[in-house]
């Protein structure tokens, strides 16, 4: 079938082509999915479009116009996709999921050590042949109380890797992982009590109408004075405004992330000419923050597992087989 992918990466393109084998015609587009470049899609039967690409239901609605029939995801996060719309105009949807959970977690690590060793500041200082130690001094991981919020694939990788460090692993999750707490003593409570206890507070939760700005001033205001925040989930799982404030009154020690509540426009491009968002300005400027720009889904094995996901998903809606990526297919299977 005839496939336009948007929001195409050089870094991705090559393993798209090598994943297909020729057998779908792709056609690649640097241009996101939106209200004004929905046109591009036009005389084909299915796109491809990343997780900041724009298909809400008026876009949705001139998919269908266009005689688009499938939509799938370079990602596992579907948040920026009306599934309503989709269903109620026949439109079938499938997402990446499980492409590398293992890539988000170890980057959450590395997030976390850089910035609780102050890593980038030492590489600076060296760089300009200063060698002093003083405003470097770190702590240590082990002991540690880390809360993990949301303990799916990604967050059960992190409770065994923090649990190797020597950490106390707390959680927070709707459905209980017995196994986390048998096998590395997880604790299991609430997230006004995680927020009370933890030194470290890493989230992976999705992002919906429920976790949207989960973490605002009422949570800030509970934790402990000097706690870390991760975030390698969703932007706007955090209320970008309440984590300045939180980190301008010393509330929290340090935040690092791998998202931003309002990416579109700015995430996946190189801005020569700067940036107006003045939140972002401020979140890149403080010293005790750690921001990378959307990066941990980044390595060579994730990015082949979703070219392959992407071309298993087109190619049993080709050949008019059950895919399961399909968002709503293991529902129909339980009815």
């Amino acid at each position: 079938m005839k496939v336009l992918v948007y929001s195409a990466k050089d870094f991705e393109v090559e393993k798209l082509k090598n994943a297909n084998q020729d057998k779908h015609r792709m056609t690649f587009v640097s241009e996101a999915l939106d209200s004004t470049t929905v046109t591009l899609a036009a005389g084909h039967e299915a796109i491809s479009i990343f997780s900041g690409d724009d298909a809400s239901s008026v876009v949705m609605e001139m998919l269908k116009e266009l005689g688009v029939k499938y939509l799938t995801l370079r990602s596992t996060g579907y948040n920026n996709v009306s599934t309503i719309a989709a269903k109620r105009l026949g439109i079938k949807v499938a997402n990446a999921p499980d492409y590398s959970p293992h890539a988000i977690a170890e980057h959450t690590i590395c997030l976390v050590l850089a910035l609780n060793r102050r890593l980038l500041l030492a590489n600076k200082q060296v760089k300009a042949y200063n060698f002093l130690l003083n405003d470097l001094v770190g702590s240590n991981l082990n002991g540690k109380t880390v809360g993990i919020v949301g303990t799916g694939r990604i967050g059960s990788l992190l409770v065994k890797l923090f649990h190797a460090f020597g950490c106390e692993v707390i959680a927070n999750d709707l459905v209980v992982n017995h196994y986390l707490e048998n096998q590395f003593n997880v604790k299991y409570m609430d997230l006004h009590t995680l927020c009370r206890k933890a030194d470290i507070i890493s989230i992976h939760v999705p992002l919906t109408q429920d976790t949207h700005y989960m973490f605002n001033e009422s949570l800030f205001k509970l934790m402990k004075k000097g706690i870390v925040l991760v975030n390698t989930a969703r932007g706007a799982v955090v209320r970008t405004k309440d984590v300045l404030n939180a980190l301008r009154d010393g509330s929290l020690a340090g935040y690092a992330t791998d998202v931003y509540e309002t990416e579109k426009g700015i995430f996946f491009r190189d801005n020569p000419s700067g940036i107006k968002d003045a939140e972002l300005k401020e979140l890149i400027a403080l010293p005790n923050v750690l921001l990378t720009p959307h990066q941990a889904f980044v390595t060579e094995e994730a990015l082949r597992n979703i070219a392959d996901t992407t071309v298993y998903n087109l190619n049993c809606w080709e050949e008019n087989r059950p895919c399961k990526n399909e968002l709503g297919y293991k529902t129909q299977i339980l009815l």
